[in-house]
Formats: structure tokens, sequence, C-alpha cells
């Protein structure tokens, strides 16, 4: 077995992700150190009970605190979370580190939404509770253990969540602003006044929590509309017709990242279908709390049978063993023993068990096949990447054995690749559909639905790279956060897909994304000089398209590569600490010094490396040199802009040397202006 040091859950041997709270295990734990994450910290704490306490032995505090660190604790895990602590009779718990799910803000108000409604169940319903869930970034000492009371992680995002837990209601959750932006789509809130809390300038904007609007793991689709995808519907139009017409099933499995329109294509092709005649059946694989082996088959189950998630148990069977029953009469499969199997799929007591999974597999057929010979059906299986690998055999197995006019569709991450290799193979009826980003015309076309203006929207197109949902996300957020800054939704998708890297994969992505939106072979190199596996690492990026290999390079006998969304690298920069920056900008501001020639260019990228570093007289030293080859060449606007960023880096008591520079940019700024007014057109010199 293998303990988890995050939450102490104990793991089979050879896991490498702990199963209760997802932290990486023995081998592919990060080394410890630090990092700036995005994380959103719970707080939940007893009201008066330090006074109640006060009246009481200590073994019925201990008696009425157990029952209740436990509940918290165990809620608060079922969503991914980590608690951080326990401080008397108030707990901390923590979403997003060690690792990011891409819906963390989400699943902490999820959970604080299921504590509070629990709370009546402890200590006869004597408890009352505050709740405060915020979101912010913070520094994350990864080689931190909290189970055994080692701190991971600091900053005012703590401190906020904190002083907002103390003015929540009682039995009441209340959330700070970017936790209500980052989940206003999901859960619905009420206004509250401002929180005037201890140690801010100004107040702290609030909003109560009342209920999610959707079910867990369920992004609604873009409200925008479908921009853009007609060759993939035509496609999916093409396999279903052929599916019907021969009565044969076939897979298609729709592949792409996190908010690439997976969903959106889908819904709009069960539409179309359901409008022909196709009866359409969804069912979603969970991140978290799923109850169920079958989980995404047995909502499907439930659905093709006329249950419903809130019929008692006996209401169920009733109705699988009547379903089952009409579909199945006249032929040779025993309908009680179908509904009974049936009833396995959906986790209740329905007669009968199967003595083997072939025939838990076997009922399933019959009973689709029943259900597809009553009406042509399309079974849609939403986030397939979720599912455990018994799900996944039954989908397979299905596809393989089933006869009739059935379409399997999937939506899957391609992590969903990395631990099914095999996926689709010796199936005859399979088709792959990769869903990329969207054009530069489309994606136009989607942003300008949520945006009038012009300038607004060509800088989402520009940041946004494509991916409908962060243009959703981002056109949402305009006039919201700080330009420049990226929604915390974003960074959450991007950041957990960096996280479910292996590590050395990881690791190699945050030394690119310090070199920059471009790098080389021999940078990294010059970063970990011990790495002898790059090639077959960056092959493995490449492959995951996160980074893509150049044609040409500006560095003559060096391999370049790029990021194939500036996006993954802003956040992959953005998870490294300052000393890890300054660090790594070091070493590749010696790598520019050592590998490229003099020009302007790498001159002015070895400064800017080193000014990072923390190097500044290196850095003016390097800004000055290529000021002046930019002043050579007449580039007087450059140069400018160099003498600009030497002359701030100076130290104020060097006055004659900023007198120096600044003379210098007062000229070049001068003969700038007047290289403008020539190139005008109504100038007399034109």
């Amino acid at each position: 077995m293998i303990v988890c040091p995050a939450c102490g859950q104990e793991n089979p041997s050879g896991a490498r992700f702990c199963l209760q709270c997802g932290s990486p295990l023995a081998g592919e734990r990060r080394a410890g150190g630090d990092e700036r994450r995005v994380v959103s910290v719970i707080f939940v704490d007893l009201v008066g009970f330090t006074a109640r306490a006060e009246k009481l032995d200590p073994e019925e505090v201990r008696a009425v605190l157990a029952p209740y660190h436990e509940r918290v604790r165990r809620e608060i895990e079922s969503f991914g979370g980590v608690v951080e602590k326990f401080i008397g009779d108030a707990v901390m718990g923590v979403f997003g580190a060690p690792l990011a799910h891409g819906d963390d803000a989400e699943r902490a108000v999820r959970a604080a939404l299921v504590v509070r409604d629990g709370a009546g169940e402890l200590a006869g319903g004597d408890l009352q509770i505050r709740i405060a869930v915020n979101t912010g970034e913070a520094i994350v000492s990864l080689g931190a253990r909290p189970a055994l009371g080692e701190s991971m992680l600091a900053g005012d995002v703590v401190n906020t969540a904190a002083r907002l837990q103390s003015a929540a209601p009682l039995n009441g959750v209340v959330v700070g602003e970017a936790t209500y932006r980052a989940t206003r789509d999901v859960i619905e809130y009420r206004a509250t006044a401002p929180v005037v809390a201890k140690g801010k300038d100004q107040p702290v904007g609030a909003w109560i929590a009342v209920r999610a609007t959707t079910e867990a793991g369920l992004r609604p689709v873009a409200g925008a509309g479908i921009v853009g995808r007609n060759l993939e519907l035509s496609i999916l139009d093409s396999l279903w017709e052929r599916a019907s017409a021969e009565g044969l099933p076939h897979l298609v499995s729709i592949f792409g990242p996190a908010g690439v329109g997976k969903s959106t294509l889908a819904a709009e092709f069960a539409r179309g279908a359901a409008y022909a005649g196709a009866r359409v059946v969804a069912g979603r694989s969970l991140p978290y709390r799923e109850s169920s082996t079958y989980g995404a088959f047995a909502g499907q189950v439930m659905k093709l049978g006329g249950g419903f998630e809130s019929d008692p148990p006996g209401v169920v069977s009733e109705k699988l063993h009547a379903r089952s029953a009409a579909l199945l009469a006249g032929t040779e499969s025993d309908p009680v023993a179908v509904a009974g199997h049936l009833g396995v799929i959906v986790g209740i007591d329905a007669g009968a068990e199967a003595a083997d999974r072939d025939a838990l597999f076997y009922s399933v057929r019959a009973f689709v096949e029943a259900a597809a010979r009553e009406q042509a059906t399309i079974f849609v299986f939403e986030d397939i990447h979720w599912a455990n690998a018994n799900m996944l055999d039954l989908v397979h197995g299905l596809v393989q054995r089933a006869r009739g006019p059935i379409l399997f569709v999937t939506l899957a991450r391609p992590e969903l690749l990395d631990v099914r290799g095999d996926w689709g193979s010796g199936l005859a009826g399979y088709t792959a559909l990769t869903l990329g980003p969207l054009g530069e015309e489309h994606a136009r076309e989607l942003v300008s639905r949520r945006l009038a203006d012009q300038r607004q929207a060509e800088e989402v197109v520009a940041i946004a790279e494509g991916n409908p949902l962060f243009i959703e996300q981002l056109a949402a957020s305009v006039g919201e956060v700080a330009t420049g800054s990226l929604p915390t939704n974003v960074r959450e998708i991007v950041a957990a897909r960096l996280d479910a890297l292996p590590r050395r994969e990881r690791t190699l992505l945050l030394d690119a994304a310090v070199v920059g939106k471009i790098f080389w072979l021999e940078s990294l190199r010059a970063l970990d000089g011990e790495n002898d596996d790059l090639m077959r690492l960056l092959e493995e990026l490449e492959r995951r398209d996160l980074i893509r290999r150049e044609t040409a390079s500006i560095i003559e006998g060096h391999q370049q590569f790029a990021f194939t969304h500036a996006l993954i690298r802003d956040v992959a920069y953005d998870l490294l600490s300052r000393a890890d920056r300054a660090r790594r900008h070091a070493l590749v501001a010696e790598f520019f010094g050592a590998r490229t020639g003099r020009s302007g260019e790498a001159i002015g990228a070895m400064a800017r490396h080193w000014r990072a570093a923390g190097e500044n007289e290196r850095a003016v030293e390097q800004l000055l040199l290529a000021a002046e080859i930019a002043e050579r060449g007449w580039a007087k606007d450059h140069a400018a802009a160099f003498y600009r960023e030497a002359f701030e880096l100076i130290p104020a008591e060097e006055t004659e040397r900023r007198d120096a520079v600044r003379r210098r940019l007062a000229l070049a700024s001068t003969a700038s202006f007047h290289l403008a007014d020539v190139r005008r057109r109504e100038s007399p010199q034109a």
C-alpha cells in the first residue's frame, strides 16, 4: 500500500495518483519547492462553539468535534480538495493545490453547499456553521504534507477567506469576487453587502451561494451557439445515416482539450438527429463523487427505463422490470434476469445478481439492442476520460457485439489515450474525430456575438486562439479583470492540463516557458544539463499538442520549437515562484550570450532575461548596446525604447549616468518623431 502524503489515504501499489484526493504519489509527486497557483480556499467554522465548549468536559468537546471534523474533511476530499489544517473548531481546505482540476472554484463552492446542507445531521442538529470560499493566487509548497501538520500555502487569499467567513450568515456560504465570477454560470447567488474586513483598504465584494444550478461536472453549452463546425457536423450526420441504414453500431470518439467545443458540437448534432426521428440518450462521467461503477451508462439506463433520480429503489426496480418485459417480449432473453442485471448497473437491488461480468454485459447488450429495434438510438457519453476501466470496457464491448441502428458518441480529452492507448482498436466501426481550435474568421464571428467593441474583440481573438470557451470567458470578463490578466476559469483549465502531465514533461514545459513563446533544444539543455532525454520529452509534448517543432530557426544549427498557444506558455510561466524564475532567466541569458550573435534582437532578448533574473547592471549594459545598434540602423523608435528600459533600471543615486542616458533617450525620441513626420503622406518631404 502507498499512503498519500497529502490526505493519508491508503492506495494500492503502483498507483500514480491518490484515489481519494488526486495528489501525485511516490515516483510521480513533484519534487519539493514552491509554485504560484490560483487556489480556492474554503473556511468552515462552528458558530458559538467556543463559549459552549467552556461548559463541557474535554471528552464531550472531542465527541462533538471529531465527527464534525471527519464529515467536513470527507466532503472536501470527495470534491478533490485537500484539508490544509484544523484550527480548533475551524476547518481550512484548499482546491487547486497541489493539483489543479480545471474547475476548482466550482468544486470548492459545491463542497461548501454540501457541508452547509449536512450540518443539521451532526450533534443532534445542534450545530451552526459559517462557510466562506475565496479564490486567488497563493504560493504553494509542493512538498508540504498537510496530514502531518505542514502548512501548504500562503497568500492574501487565505486571510481574505477567513475574513469573509466571519461575515457569513448563519448556516450560509459566502464567496469572494473571483469565486463568484468563476462560478456564476453554475451556482445561483444572492447579492449581499461588501464585507468590511480588517486590514483591507476597501470593502471586499461578497455573494451568498444559494444552490447549484447544473449537475456536477456539467458546463453550460456556449450561449453564443455553434460556429465553424460544419465539416464535423457533416461527418457525424454521415456516420449516423450509415449506422441507422445498415443496422450496424458505430463508435465515434470526439477528442479535444477542455473548452474546444465538444459538448456544443454533440448537442447540435443530437438536436438535428432527434428532429429527424432518432432517440438521443446522454450520460456523463463525473470527475468527482461518482457513486456508480457505470455512472454515465447508469443514467442512460434510467432514461430508457423511464426512471428518475428521485424515484425510490423499489420504483426504479418496477420500471426496469416493466420496460425489460415490453422490449424483450418474443426474444430469447429473460426479461427478469435482464432487469435484475440492469439494477446492478444503476446501483439498486432489482432481484438478480450477475454470475459474472460477461453475463452482466450480455444483459446490457440485449436491452440496448431491443431499445434500438424500437427506435434508432444515439448514446452520447460526455467526459468519458473520467470513466473507470469497467465503464470503458462496457462501451467497447457494446460497439463490438451489439447489432442494430445505434451510434455511440464519446466526448473525451486527449488524456483518455494516455490510460487507454488501445481505445477503438479491433472495432470495425470506429471513427476518431479530433476537434481543433476555430479558425480566425470563425473566432471573430463568435466573439462578435458577445462584444461590439472592435478593439476589445480583436484582443479576445488574439488571446483565446480559437478556443470557444476561452472566447466566451474572456468576452464575459472584459471590464471585470485587469488588462493582461486571465479569467480564473481559463487559468484553472490550462493549469489542470499542465498538472496532468508526467513530472518530467511538466518540468521541461515550465523551463521552456522561461525562454519564451519560442525556444530551442540547446536553451533547455542550458536549464537542465543533466537531462539526456530532452528530445523524447519534447516529442511527447508535441504529441500532446502543447508545443510544435518549427521548420526554420532564427539561431543557426539549433532546432526551434514554439508553444502551440500563448496561453499555455503564460500559465506555465505564472506557476513559477519568483526565485525559480530569476534562476532560470539567468541561465537563459547566458545561453543567449554564448549561442547568439550581436544583433539588436538577440542583445535585447539577453537584456530582458538579465533584468528578469534581477541582474540589473548586466541588463543595462545589454540594453545600451542594443540601443546603439538600433540607432545606427536609424530605428530611432526602437533605440528610444531600449534607452527608456535602461534608464528605469539605473539606480537613482547614479545621477551622472542617468543624465547621460536621459540625453540619449531625448535625442532618439526627437529623431523618431521627425522620422514619423517625414513618413506621413501629407508631409512635404514625402
